[in-house]
């Protein structure tokens, strides 16, 4: 435009945006930094204690709870020929080792051989009354197949044992890794020795961080 002299107006080219230019483009480049390394810890490698299940009273709860303890997974069944050996030896494994450094963990199925039939009311009733189980118990499942629930999913895929009746055992260590697994023919009192020697090593780290 012209000025009241009759000369053409020059306005002055604004330098703000070339000033902000580079550290505007480093900020981007530190939040692009900081956003990768948020979704690395976000994504970082499940185990067993980064699932939900639903216990057997019917609230969604975290498995995380039982990070830095052993677990004994157990499909377990009120029906089966393995039931009151395995129930009774359960509880008295909860009973020396659990609660702080070691859980038994039983999640009924009625998969096989239809012996799990009942409520969860029921199955509870039944463990807590006949065997004063004590450890925790979680709403019934299906523990193998298409149907199988992820953190069930996890102990196969970790061990390469799919539950083909009541009572396989999975041992979970206290990073929710799974260290092996046993079948129904395999006893309790046969893989205490495990269990004992993770919870053995838990009780002496506590002990050296003292």
């Amino acid at each position: 435009m012209l000025d009241p002299e009759g000369s053409v107006e020059h306005q002055p080219a604004s330098s703000f945006p070339k000033v902000l230019l580079i550290p505007l483009a480093m900020l981007l480049a530190i939040a692009a930094l900081l956003l990768l390394a948020f979704s690395a810890t976000r994504q970082k490698e499940p185990d067993f204690y980064t699932f939900k299940v639903v216990n057997i009273r019917g609230k969604l709860v975290s498995l995380e709870k039982y990070r830095g303890s052993v677990s004994l997974v157990v499909n377990v069944a009120s029906e089966c020929g393995y039931t009151d050996s395995h129930y009774k030896a359960l509880q008295q494994l909860q009973r020396d080792l659990g609660p702080y450094h070691f859980n038994v963990l039983a999640f009924p199925c009625n998969q096989f051989g239809q012996q799990e039939p009942d409520t969860d009311r029921e199955i509870e009733s039944f463990a807590r009354k006949t065997y004063g189980a004590s450890f925790p118990m979680f709403s019934k499942i299906t523990v193998s197949g298409a149907g199988a629930i992820p953190a069930f999913k996890y102990l196969i895929d970790s061990t390469g044992e799919e539950p083909t009746w009541n009572f396989w055992k999975y041992l979970v260590d206290p990073n929710g890794k799974v260290v092996k697994a046993w079948d129904s023919t395999v006893s309790v009192e046969e893989i205490r020795p495990h269990v004992t020697e993770l919870v053995r090593k838990i009780i002496l780290k506590k002990k050296d961080e003292l």
